[in-house]
Formats: C-alpha cells, structure tokens, sequence
C-alpha cells in the first residue's frame, strides 16, 4: 500500500501532461502510484501515458471508453486507489520540488488527519508565479489537527480538489464522489470540509496552478458554465439531510452569490445572448437559498442586490460608471506626477546655479538600497577620516534602519534628493548611472563597481545577447563619462573595467572597500550576526549564493537545498541567499535552510556564515578574502559560459574544493575535502592573485586619496599579517571546519597616488 495515490485526469492537455507526470515521479518521496486516467482525450494524452505506465511500475494507465468530464475521470482514478491518501493533480499542473515530503512530514506531525490542505502559486507564459493571495488561512499556528469550527477561514481558500491531502479511508467512509460538469470541485469541497473529524494546513506552495493562455475551462465560452447552479445545488441538498450542518448555511450561501457574480462578470464564460438567462437562472438560486439573517458585507451588498432583483442593466450601469471612474481617475493621477517632475527638473536646474558644497557628500547603490556595500564602507571611513564633510545616502523609507545615525536620509526624487545631487561636492555609487545627473565642473564622482568580475560586463556583452538584454551600451558610456574615480580590488579588474569601460577616470587599485568589514569585525559581532539570523549555536552555517544563468528565462534553484542539508547531517545549516526568485513565490524556510534573500548586508551573511558555496557569483573573490572554505558547484560551465562569458574558467583557478553535481557537492562536505589542506592551498593562491589588497584599509585609502588628497598612503599589510575575524564554529575531521592559518607569503608593496603593483602570480 503506497503512502500517496496521486490521481492525474488528462483531457486535451498533451503538451503539459509530461511536465506534470515527471514532477510527480521525481518527487524525492517515492512511496506513491500515479493513477493517470485519459479522459477520452482525442490528442496524444493516452499515449504519453502509456508510455510512462511501460516505464514506470508506479503509473497505472487508466483509458475511459468515452469522454465524460474531470469529475468523472477523478472518480475512476479513486476506484483504483490503494494509497493512504488521495492527491489529486490537473494535467497542466505540477507538484513543486519535495511536495509529497512535506506532506508526509506534516501528516505524521498532525497525527493523519482526515484532510490536508496546502497551498499553490498561478504560474503564467512569461515565468512569472503569484502566490495565493490567502496563504495567511494556512499558517501551521496553534493547534493541529482541528476541525472546520475552529478555522472556518479555510472557507476562503480556492475551492478546488487538488490543494488538499484527502485520507482514503475517510473518502470512502462517507461516500465522497465528483459529480459531472463544471465547477465539480465545488460540492466535493464543501462538504469534505465540513464533515472532516481532523484538517490540518501546511503553510507551503505545493503545486503550481498553470494559467494558460488558451484552452482551460475558465478561459473557455460555453454555455456549461450553467452547471454552477447544479453544483450549489447539490452542496445545499448535502445540507437538508444533516441538519448539524446548518451552521454554515449563511457562509455557503454567501460564497454562492460571489461565484455567480464572478461566472456573470467574466467576459469570456458566457456565450453572447445568454447573460440574462443566467441573471434569471442566479436570482431563482438566491431566492431558493437564501438563509434568513445572513449578513453581507458593505462591499457585496451591491452583487446581492443585483443577483437578488435581476438588475442586469443598473449592473451594467454600474460597471460603466466604475470603467469611467477608473478611467478619470488615471488621467488625474497623471496630470499632478506630470506636473511634479516638472517642478522636480526646474527646481534641479536652479539648485545647479548656486556654489557647490565642499563639505557634502552623496551616496548612492544601484536599486537605492539600505547602507551597505562598497559605498557604504567608504561612508563609513569618510565620517571617520574628514568629519567635517557631511554625509547623506539615498534610499527608501524601508532601508531607514540601515543608515548609522550620523547618515542624513534621502528619499529618491524628493527635492531634497535633487539638492543634494546639484550640490555636493562628492558623490560614490555603485550604479552604472545615476539618473538625471547632470555633472558640473568640480564634482568628483566615484564608481566603486558591482564586484571583481568573472562574467563578461560592458562593451563585452555586445557579443552576448542573452545576458545583455536590455543594456543600453550609448547610456552606460555616457554615464562612464561623468566617472572620475573606479575603485578597482585587483589588476584583473583593472585591466576589464578599462577595456570594457573605457573613458577618462583614474582607476584607484587600492581593494575591495566592503572587505574591511573581514578584519575589524569581533568575534561579539559574529555571535550576534548569528543569533539575529538564527543560526544554532554549534552549527556549521553554509552560505549558498548562486549566480543569475542568463541563459534561462526563469531561474532555477541549482540545488536542492534540503536534501544537502538531511545528506550533511544535523550540524549543518545553509543559508540560502538568491539574487533572483526561482521561478516561483517564496516559500517557508525549514529550520535546516534559512532563507536569507532578503537580507540587506551581504558581508554580514558571510561574517555569519563558515563556508561559502557559489558557482559563478562575485562573491567568491570578497569571501576569499576572509580566509574562509569556498566550495564551487559547477554543473552547467558550457551553457554558462556560451551565454555570459566568462574572463577565465573558475574550475581550473579555484578558490577551494570543486563539485560537478550536487552527489558530488555532498562528498564534498562529507569527506572533510572543503576545508582540507589542498583547499587551503588553492585559497591561498586565489587570494593572492585577487584580493592583494584586502587588508581592512581599502576604504581609508580611497578617501585620503580622493577627499583628503593624500599622495602617500598606508602601506598594505602583507598577507602574513593579515588577520580577518575568525568563523563561530572551528572543529577538525571530516563534515567539519577547520580553520588554517594564512599561507606566508609576501605582500603586495605600498600602494602610492601613481604606480599599482605587478599582478601576482
């Protein structure tokens, strides 16, 4: 007996119908049968099932001599069920990674219940994933199981089959079956729902609701949608005969109202001539179910009413008045923006007729982030270094709590933005352009980059046209124009960001200024990064920062972060870290895999972290920096390569152990091979070559240089005698970290106004 019969009816969806089945049989939970029942579909539906029954013992094909709807079909499916619970499955469907898992995980917490409900994301054409906009209805708060009574919000979920765990005992029990027609879900739910002994909610995205373009039943005109009558029908009839039940009489009559208003307003449900006849057929619904006492919201008293007296031309009316509200309503929200950043640009223009402030100095990041990053290290030091020069940092009222105190606060396009952008005398960013900005003569504008660069950047990526997209090359040359100063961490950035940046800047060789950061910070501090991110104490914490594939329209997760996780044992936590959504709504973090995307200081991760896994992402050459483990997981260079390019291939220069797969990812681990003495020797080589100068004074010489006007700086302290924060966890032995001194070797010589040291070997 299988621990899930997964029921797939397929009708006309041939194209789809291999994604969903290949979801379900590469769950990572394996214990189930797919009962897949072509619907007398007159496509190749019968045949792709067929072929994975031939492939698969645990697909049985079901062939149903005739057409005869999806509730139907599911009802042949659950005739041949043997599984402790019913799942069921669309055809154009599929169940998310590890969904079957989680599920067997939460009905073991809940004690099998009768019914478990989880939740779902739209997914669109485009890659785009909505998350159900009532997921609060599914937090796993207080306790489990529980009946209808004690969380009848549930009612205000999607009303369908397939986002719940059905127990088949229960099922036959009471006799549940799907009526024909559409909107068969409808007296399926309702009645599973109210009847269930025990319902328990998993607060997770388990299968991704496909929207498609053409084709579905909702997307379908046909005079069928007439069956909603029939369905409430039978929901109300299931009532009469329980009178127990009466209690949720006024909700489904309200919930019936919505959905026939819903079917009524849809423009491409009913056929052309039949609207009124299903504003007949719905006010004879609302008379026969109408349940004395029943409240309504203020919102919906205007659908009650037309439902209930027929109103379809004041409906009408009053949907046009609405179309035409909205309409004047946009064009009066314009006119005022319109006229806002007309006064905006003059107001700009005027501040730039008035003398430049010497003691100012605006920072910016691309996006408008919280205080961080390159510019926020040379904030830092520049408050530190030349306290008469003050500091202001553009950024949301959300990023308030990042800035330090002494940090003015700019909202973006605020006029107070635009002073300070006409008048300070110094402004740091790390975005190709700053919108608007119009250079005058002695501003000094510092690029500080967006890290030491593996992929191709710039004028390169004319030759590539999937990671260049949208670039527009005349903007970014422009704005190269207006740079005076790029900060640049190692020769091989230098030699890029003046190739495929050219212009007339002076390139300060000096280090990465957020890498400072690595070598003041205590080991108090690192204790308190992870306690904040909740991090257990003794835990070996893995920093997963994965790299966008420009090849891929939607990206996917490289990993499956919580099977790694259950491979590496208990002491190991990932915090995982995604520079762009995976194809899908976010989902909740297990305790072994803390999602960390939202995090707005990234050196703050890696301070927190042990070890570092990436592929391609910068942020190996600042993790290297702090002397800690980097493993690289590279299962895809060619495809990246061809699609990016790449200025040299990582594998063959690493900074520490490599892994081709994700099995080989974990004997990574496993073996001790991530932080032995072969990866401490490729660290050290790396850090040589790329971090010479990450030293913990980058950010110093950058503002003598530049604000002080210092020739001779500080000398770099050589690697030898670099000392960066120490990670919370410090164990010998395979599955471990050990922590090794720094390779002796000699540092790179002084750094001075004029000469760069040669590029080590």
């Amino acid at each position: 007996m299988p621990r899930f019969s997964v029921i797939v009816p397929a009708y006309q969806v041939q194209a789809y119908l291999h994604e969903c089945l290949e979801s379900v049989l590469s769950q990572s939970y394996p214990d189930l049968e797919v009962i897949a029942v072509d619907d007398r579909s007159p496509d190749a539906c019968g045949a792709v099932i067929d072929e994975f029954a031939a492939r698969d013992p645990r697909v049985r094909a079901v062939h149903l001599p005739r057409n005869a709807g999806l509730g139907p079909a599911r009802n042949a499916g659950m005739e041949r069920a043997s599984g402790d619970y019913l799942v069921f499955l669309d055809g154009d469907d599929t169940l998310t990674p590890d969904a079957l898992l989680a599920l067997a995980d939460r009905l073991k917490e809940t004690g099998e219940p009768d019914v478990l409900v989880y939740d779902y994301a739209r997914t669109y054409w485009s890659g785009e994933a909505v998350r159900n906009r009532a997921a609060a209805e599914l937090a796993e708060d207080g306790p489990a199981p529980f009946r209808l009574t004690d969380r009848p919000g549930l009612l205000n979920l999607l009303m369908v089959a397939w986002n719940k765990a059905y127990r088949r005992e229960f099922v036959e029990r009471a006799g549940f079956t799907f009526p024909p027609g559409y909107y068969e879900d409808t007296p399926w739910t309702y009645p599973v729902l109210m009847t269930a002994e025990s319902i328990a909610t998993l607060d997770r995205v388990c299968v991704h609701y496909r929207q498609r373009r053409t084709g579905g039943i909702l997307r379908t005109t046909s005079e069928r949608h007439f069956d909603v009558f029939d369905q409430y029908d039978r929901v109300f009839a299931f009532l009469d005969g329980r009178p127990a039940l009466e209690r949720w009489r006024p909700m489904l009559f309200r919930r019936m109202v919505d959905h026939l208003v819903t079917v009524y307003a849809r423009r491409d449900r009913l056929p052309r001539g039949s609207r009124a006849a299903f504003l007949r057929r719905a006010r004879a619904h609302y008379r026969r179910h109408r349940t004395p006492g029943a409240s309504v919201s203020a919102r919906a008293r205007v659908h009650h009413t037309m439902v209930r007296f027929g109103l379809r031309r004041t409906y009408r009316a009053l949907r046009l008045a609405a179309s035409l509200r909205r309409g004047w309503g946009r064009i009066a929200g314009r006119l005022p923006r319109a006229l806002r950043r007309a006064a905006l640009r003059l107001h700009y223009r005027l501040q730039r007729l008035l003398p430049l402030r010497a003691d100012r100095a605006l920072f910016t990041t691309d996006g408008d982030r919280g205080h961080g990053g390159d510019p926020g290290a040379l904030e830092s030091a520049l408050r530190a270094l030349a306290p008469h020069v003050r500091t202001a940092w553009v950024a949301g009222p959300e990023h308030r709590r990042t800035l330090p105190p002494a940090t003015r606060r700019l909202a973006p396009g605020t006029a107070a933005h635009w002073s300070a952008l006409a008048r300070s005398a110094y402004l740091v960013t790390d975005a190709d352009v700053l919108p608007g900005l119009v250079k005058r003569k002695g501003q000094v504008l510092v690029q500080t980059r967006c890290g030491t660069p593996l992929g191709h950047m710039g004028l390169d990526l004319l030759e590539r046209p999937a990671a260049a997209r949208d670039t527009d090359v005349a903007r970014l040359l422009g704005g190269v124009d207006q740079w005076d100063y790029v900060v640049s961490a190692d020769r091989h950035s230098t030699l890029t960001w003046e190739r495929v940046c050219p212009g007339r800047y002076t390139t300060l060789e000096y280090g990465r200024p957020r890498t400072d950061r690595f070598h003041t910070a205590t080991g108090a501090d690192v204790a308190r990064l992870r306690e904040s991110l909740g991090i257990p104490e003794g835990s070996v914490a893995v920093l997963y920062d994965p790299a966008h594939r420009d090849y891929r329209r939607t990206q996917r997760r490289p990993l499956d972060l919580e099977r790694v996780a259950r491979r590496l044992g208990p002491r190991f936590v990932v915090l995982s870290r995604a520079h762009h959504p995976y194809g899908g709504p976010a989902e909740a973090a297990s305790d072994r895999v803390l999602d960390v995307t939202g995090h707005p200081d990234v050196i703050a991760l890696c301070l927190a972290s042990d070890a570092l896994v990436t592929d391609y992402s910068p942020l190996m050459f600042d993790y290297a920096g702090l002397d800690r483990p980097v493993v690289l997981h590279i299962d895809d260079w060619e495809a990246y390569a061809a699609a990016r390019g790449a200025y040299f291939d990582p594998r063959a220069f690493p900074p520490g152990a490599v892994a081709g797969s994700e099995d080989e990812l974990i004997d990574v681990f496993a073996t001790g091979d991530w932080c032995g003495a072969r990866s401490t020797r490729l660290r050290a080589d790396f850090r040589a070559r790329f971090c010479p100068y990450d030293d913990g004074h980058a950010a110093e010489r950058v503002v003598r240089r530049v604000v002080l006007g210092e020739s001779e700086l500080p000398p770099v302290v050589p690697p030898a005698g670099r000392r960066p924060v120490p990670p919370a966890t410090a164990v010998s032995g395979p599955s471990s970290l050990t922590t090794v001194p720094p390779q002796q070797s000699a540092g790179p010589p002084a750094v001075t106004g004029s000469g760069r040291p040669p590029l080590p070997r």
